[in-house]
């Protein structure tokens, strides 16, 4: 017996040798986990990555639980801190007992069982170990224990041991079974979590009377029954979440960039991310019965690209918290605008002080008429481009866009960062009132663009050197729309001075709100940063009686308030090549003001060139020439009237296609299919004017006889 004991410890020996370090167990360590961090490392966002096996994070022994510490070395090794790897009372104690039949305790210590936890070659096969194994495990133990100090020993097993089903390790049992932190074990939660590692998946009543041993050799004493409904609560439980935290739509991207990484730094700070997170949640319980349940935050520094907040959706108050509502695309509105104008500026079309005509307008497309109306329905006249910019008028944006071209808006749209899906002409003109769908990190960085005068780079999530930046936009047309989005006076006829946009230290902001109310929007920046916020439904539903500054607003400005709460914002210095200039108006339009220019752009007055028989001249109002009418089957011909209108004269007359069938400024017609000539014709019968229109669609034979 003795040379086939020797023969087995000489063989074992060369594979002992091979065993690894401490740092080397500790730093191979791989939990299931990825923990995503702010800048400063403070834990945002914990999330699975390994669906085979639940490890935690390493947790030192200072950080285990004094309870747990002693439990772990009660149940397994009781004289751990006095051998030096193996046992030998207790292993003779296991042989007298084999011998005789007798049940004993097992005589493999924490050593020789970790010895199998760190390489293969040591570990228990089904059928149990020969002889040979068991000696090479005894002579492993004693390599570990020449090489590990004893507390690292008993810290890398309660590290690699196997508990219960799919975990291993301290920390994955403790979060799962108990929700709380290694260090928070009680006497009696470790004396449960003891009684696993013998018997991982014994029944619950089994596991309870293991437990109750060790805790009587714990504290001498034990309740038993409490202990059976404490395992079996204990097992029931399910604390260790899949994702846990507050930023798991980021968490999610950046574990698809760097899979397998254990923990994942980034540019957040936790504090924003939190601030972002509830404004946004209590604001959407606020609109509670407006039928709003999604929002989106995103938080970026104007210098260095770096996202500082990523708030993908509203979480448990939403149907559909998976969507990450920063990278959704979604129609944009009227936070479109401002880039629009300032290509006009840029490219001198316009300046800010140009007069641009707020009143209906019909523009001929291939498709027929555009008819663009804005947001309260009604129309302001004559404004500057400054007023129609700042309070978001709708007409004077798509005349801006008929001077500038959809095609050209969609470069220029693209050079900032917002590349759409399909080009120019496919939005027409509508593209000037944020008919294309964005995100709001391209939205928002591309007003961070504006803040940095025409300056573009992307935006980072983890740290690392930022992009060169290259000039996207005209410095000074950029400097001209972020003054204008600055100025409460500009945005009064609509928003009025005292809105949520209104802040108390130097921002530049514009809201949006897209068609049906499906998506409201608030961007903006101030000196330092840009937020950007988008509220309304992931499912496309409506929002009901959501406006720019009730829907995103609030949430944009609380982030706004946390930002600079002890951080001042200065208004930025103009670049060079503009001059600041007085305007008056004339018809007294506007308020006498100073207004920045291009140089070369500028001018004293601003009036309108108007001859005073054209403003008196005859003509039909409504509708326009080139109308196209369609008529719906499905609807009476009494509710399908067109309407007509004229205005300069009186006793007129309405002729159609050469037969007078109306007399007065204004009329009701019923089309029928075909092409029309409609004529505005004096008591003389002379033609003041007219328009052709073409009706499609089915005819009602009644009509005619009107």
């Amino acid at each position: 017996m003795r040379p086939l004991v020797l023969a087995a410890c000489l063989c074992a020996a060369p594979a002992a040798q091979a065993l690894p370090s401490f740092d080397e167990v500790r730093r191979e360590h791989r939990p299931s986990d990825a923990l995503v961090v702010d800048r400063q490392g403070e834990l945002l966002h914990r999330l699975r990555s390994d669906d085979s096996v639940r490890r935690g994070q390493w947790v030192t022994l200072e950080d285990v639980s004094p309870a747990f510490r002693t439990a772990i070395v009660l149940s397994e090794d009781q004289r751990f801190w006095q051998h030096s790897g193996v046992d030998w009372r207790a292993a003779s104690a296991a042989a007298w007992g084999t011998l005789w039949n007798q049940r004993t305790r097992g005589a493999s210590t924490i050593t020789m069982q970790l010895a199998g936890l760190v390489d293969g070659d040591w570990r228990q096969r089904p059928g149990g170990r020969n002889v040979p194994q068991k000696l090479g495990q005894a002579v492993a133990a004693r390599v570990l224990e020449a090489r590990w100090r004893k507390d690292q020993i008993l810290e890398g097993y309660l590290n690699l041991v196997p508990f219960r089903g799919e975990m291993v390790g301290i920390d994955a049992l403790s979060r799962n079974l108990f929700g709380k932190a290694p260090h928070g074990l009680d006497a009696q939660e470790s004396a449960i979590a003891a009684a696993l590692v013998r018997a991982p998946n014994a029944a619950p009543r089994q596991v309870a009377r293991r437990a109750c041993g060790v805790l009587k050799a714990m504290e001498g004493r034990a309740d038993c029954e409490a202990l059976d409904m404490a395992v079996e609560a204990a097992l029931g439980r399910r604390a260790f979440a899949a994702s846990e935290g507050m930023a798991p739509h980021l968490a999610r991207q950046l574990l698809r960039q760097s899979p397998g990484q254990a923990r994942i730094a980034t540019t957040l700070r936790a504090d924003v991310q939190r601030v972002a997170l509830a404004s946004l949640r209590q604001h959407l319980r606020e609109l509670k019965g407006r039928n709003v349940e999604d929002g989106a935050v995103v938080v970026l520094d104007n210098a260095t690209g770096e996202v500082l907040a990523w708030v993908g959706s509203s979480g448990d108050l939403s149907r559909a918290a998976e969507v990450d509502g920063v990278t959704a695309l979604r129609q944009a509105g009227s936070t479109l605008k401002p880039f629009l104008y300032a290509q006009a500026i840029a490219e001198r079309r316009i300046t800010a002080a140009s007069l641009l005509d707020d009143s209906p307008a019909h523009i001929p497309t291939a498709a027929g008429l555009y008819i663009p109306q804005n947001y309260d329905h009604a129309f302001k006249g004559w404004v500057s481009a400054r007023t129609a910019l700042g309070a978001s008028l709708n007409v004077p944006a798509v005349r801006t866009l008929v001077m500038v071209s959809p095609e050209a808006f969609h470069r220029t749209l693209g050079a900032a960062g917002l590349p759409l899906r399909e080009g120019g002409g496919y939005y027409g003109y509508s593209l000037a009132l944020g008919s294309a769908e964005v995100p709001l990190l391209g939205l928002a960085n591309a007003y961070r663009t504006l803040a940095n005068q025409g300056r573009f780079s992307e935006p980072r999530t983890t740290p690392r050197a930022p992009a060169k930046p290259v000039q996207a936009m005209d410095a000074g047309a950029a400097f001209i729309v972020a003054d204008i989005l600055s100025d409460p006076n500009a945005r009064a006829r609509t928003f009025g001075t005292d809105s949520l946009l209104a802040t108390r230290f130097w921002t530049a902001v514009k809201t949006g709100t897209s068609k049906d109310m499906r998506d409201n929007w608030a961007v903006g920046f101030s000196q330092r940063y840009t937020v950007g916020v988008w509220v309304g439904n992931a499912s496309g539903a409506a929002m009901h009686a959501v406006s720019g500054t009730s829907g995103a607003a609030p949430v944009w400005a609380a982030v706004m308030r946390h930002l600079h709460a002890g951080t001042p914002s200065q208004a930025p210095r103009p670049p060079a090549g503009l001059v600041q200039q007085k305007v008056r108006f004339g018809d007294a339009l506007e308020a006498e003001r100073a207004e920045w220019f291009l140089a070369g752009t500028q001018q004293e007055r601003m009036a309108l060139d108007r001859p005073p028989a054209a403003q008196a001249a005859v003509r039909i109002a409504a509708p326009v020439d080139g109308t196209i009418v369609a008529l719906d089957p499905d609807i009476p011909p009494r509710h399908q009237r067109l309407q007509l209108r004229a205005v300069g004269g009186d006793a007129l007359r309405w002729r159609v296609d050469g037969k007078e069938f109306a007399r007065g400024a204004q009329a009701g017609w019923m089309p029928w299919p075909g092409r029309h000539v409609l004529q505005l014709v004096d008591a003389r019968g002379r033609v003041l004017d007219e328009v052709r229109v073409e009706v499609r669609g089915a005819g009602v034979k009644a009509a005619r006889k009107n």
